[in-house]
């Protein structure tokens, strides 16, 4: 038996034990996963184009995108 190895809590996939030791308890797929979901939940954007950089959620999207349209025009 090979004791350089821990399974994933997740999937059972292997974990070497460094990784494990150091509270890393998935494996690298599910690690890439959570990062791809976690990603795609937020986005910077710059505002009317000099302005400073803003944090974008998908909930705050719409409203934020709108605000920050240089083209747009306001009445």
């Amino acid at each position: 038996m090979d004791l350089d190895w821990k399974l994933c809590s997740d999937c059972g996939d292997d974990v070497h034990v460094s990784r494990y030791q150091a509270f890393c308890r998935l494996c690298e797929l599910d690690r890439d996963y959570i990062a791809q979901t976690e990603r795609k939940q937020w986005t910077v954007v710059q505002e009317y184009t000099k302005g400073a950089y803003q944090f974008v959620t998908a909930t705050s999207a719409p409203t934020t995108l709108k605000q920050t349209n240089p083209k747009e025009t306001r009445a």
